[in-house]
């Protein structure tokens, strides 16, 4: 950085390239962020599991009675708005809901920076009864869309908490995806039908359907250039591409086994003949993901394996991330892409959520650059854990990942209930602290020093005023 430093002094690299080599170096310095905690309050622990949680905590004298958790029967999803960067989304296994605001902290009794819920709903209310397995914004931060195990894609207004529609499309939805551009209001949704349900919010229709996988629809993603380009992942270990607009709608399908791709592709199956035979993964296709500029897909399935797809071609790159990723169940489970202003051109770094930790990789190499591992409970919660078994779980496996916009921030949700942020922690910060540490050690020392200098003082006093008197002759 010095050298940057010294090349800008003089004129030979450009402000934005210092800045962009300050970001990376910011994005590699990612930790665990313990000062920054999310926890719910007392008032809002109304359901009858909760009061359990709140008693048993009250139990153990934990410093409050909510915890230090922010949903009590843990996380399946959380959503950050890509507008502001400032408003959080949480939505638990039990169906409650919370909104946090990223930029308010409380003092907590520990002496850290506490997030409280803005607004929270609990499970008994119309958030749903069977749990939500995917939530996100919609069009800005004053409305949001969830999915869950109760069959519904239901759209609610942020303020309120308040359904203003639910649609059921008679199985399971296991997540959902609007597109970015804006230019319809269409929502794609993953169910355990065999097709990719389109809900059009505008017109309240929920009847368009896109056939073409043989199992249950798990992800999907929309291009973020073209709004009429759909990614689909299903349990047949299948990724279908979309075109909404054409009756034939399928584009085909990607296959791991074509290193070369089809000439004349361009992600849209523009002059290109359609592919129909191939698989993406041995295992279910349970996460798919866009690069910003539209130009590759990552893909994770159950085979615990990460692909990376040039849409240019359809071409597997054959991008290997080792044998660490660890994936079995038939859950979502989406990767994060950085954004690409962050790094320098041909460079992307991916966070791939294992269990018990985040692993960052670069995505065009498959180099795992470090792992972010979240800090082991404290031992009041794991006395509350063990006294209540089935409310809380104590594994605190990796469910979701969020980038905060605007910002160097990432969040990840966990099944112990937990949101956890990391934010980067570089050497001078480090350095800055250790110096803290010093300093106040130092003083430590020489207050214990006059203090003992005083006691024997004191004591030599005493000794004068109570001792007995010698006289000489």
């Amino acid at each position: 950085m010095n050298a940057f430093l010294l090349n800008r002094q003089l004129g030979s690299i450009s402000p934005q390239a210092l800045a962009q080599a300050q970001s990376q170096r910011l994005l590699q310095s990612l930790q665990a962020d313990s000062s920054v905690t999310f926890q719910l309050n007392t008032s809002e622990l109304q359901s009858g599991e909760d009061a359990v949680v709140d008693r048993l905590h009250s139990s153990v004298d934990y410093p409050t009675r909510g915890g230090r958790s922010a949903h009590a029967a843990g996380i399946n999803s959380i959503a950050i708005d890509r507008w502001e960067g400032r408003y959080l989304l949480s939505a638990g296994s039990d169906s409650s809901v919370a909104i946090w605001d990223l930029e308010g902290e409380a003092a907590s009794p520990t002496g850290k920076a506490a997030h409280t819920p803005l607004e929270y709903a609990s499970r008994t209310s119309a958030t749903g009864s069977l749990g939500i397995t995917h939530i996100s914004f919609f069009i800005d931060s004053l409305a949001f869309i969830t999915s869950g195990y109760d069959r519904t894609v239901k759209v609610f207004s942020s303020e309120t908490l308040k359904a203003s529609a639910s649609f059921d499309l008679g199985g399971t939805v296991h997540s959902h995806a609007t597109s970015t551009t804006g230019s319809h209001l269409l929502v794609a949704c993953a169910s355990a039908h065999p097709a990719v349900r389109l809900v059009d919010l505008q017109s309240g229709s929920s009847a368009h359907a896109l056939a073409g996988h043989s199992g249950s629809v798990l992800t999907v993603a929309w291009h973020p250039k073209d709004p009429n380009i759909l990614a689909s992942g299903a349990t047949d270990g299948t990724i279908r591409l979309w075109d909404i607009r054409r009756s034939a709608s399928s584009l085909g399908v990607l296959d791991m086994d074509d290193n070369i791709g089809i000439p004349g592709y361009d992600g849209k199956g523009t002059g290109a003949r359609r592919r129909e035979r191939g698989r993406a993964h041995v295992g279910a296709v349970n996460g798919i993901v866009w690069s910003e500029d539209g130009r590759h897909l990552v893909s994770s399935g159950t085979d615990e394996k990460m692909r990376v797809w040039n849409m240019s071609t359809g071409a597997n790159t054959l991008a290997n991330f080792g044998p660490t990723l660890k994936n079995s169940q038939n859950t979502v489970l989406l990767p994060v892409l950085a954004p690409a202003h962050l790094e320098s051109a041909g460079k992307t770094t991916v966070f791939y959520p294992n269990p018990q930790e985040v692993l960052v990789f670069d995505l065009h190499t498959g180099t795992l650059r470090h792992r972010l591992r979240a800090t082991a409970p404290p031992a009041a919660e794991t006395a509350v854990a063990a006294f209540a078994p089935a409310i809380r779980n104590l594994k605190n496996t990796t469910t979701s990942l969020a980038w905060r916009p605007h910002s160097m921030e990432l969040y990840s949700a966990h099944s112990d209930g937990r949101i956890r942020c990391y934010s980067p922690r570089t050497w001078e910060d480090q350095a800055a602290d250790d110096d803290n540490v010093d300093d106040g050690m130092t003083f430590a020392a020489e207050t214990q020093a006059e203090r003992k200098r005083k006691r024997e003082e004191l004591d030599d006093i005493v000794k004068d005023l109570m001792g007995k008197k010698v006289t000489y002759s």
